[in-house]
């Protein structure tokens, strides 16, 4: 399936902000998994699964800033790693605010 064919398969309101016609699934992978991981439902993970590959998310999400905790509880058990193996559980770490002391 092509980049284009997939991306309009997934939810509409994962990408409410961007023109859906000019998106590209190779362009910005990393934005496309976090929003399906995070506001997707199973039908868009199937999706994304078949077109990038369980490795690939998983490595991708790896590089990600932040990342929802049910989200990333959710990448560790399909994929079988651990949190700390991410960065944005690290950045969650290491940068208490105020409210977190």
């Amino acid at each position: 399936m092509s980049s284009k064919e997939s991306i309009s398969k997934l939810s509409p309101h994962l990408f409410w902000d961007i023109d859906i016609a000019n998106a590209d699934m190779d362009t910005c992978p990393a934005q496309i998994i976090q929003r399906v991981l995070e506001y997707g439902n199973l039908k868009d993970w199937y999706l994304i699964r078949n077109y990038y590959g369980l490795e690939k998310i998983v490595s991708v999400c790896q590089s990600l800033r932040t990342l929802d905790p049910k989200a990333l509880a959710f990448i560790c058990c399909i994929s079988e790693t651990s949190k700390e193996q991410y960065r944005c559980y690290h950045t969650k770490l290491s940068n208490p605010t105020l409210w977190n002391c």
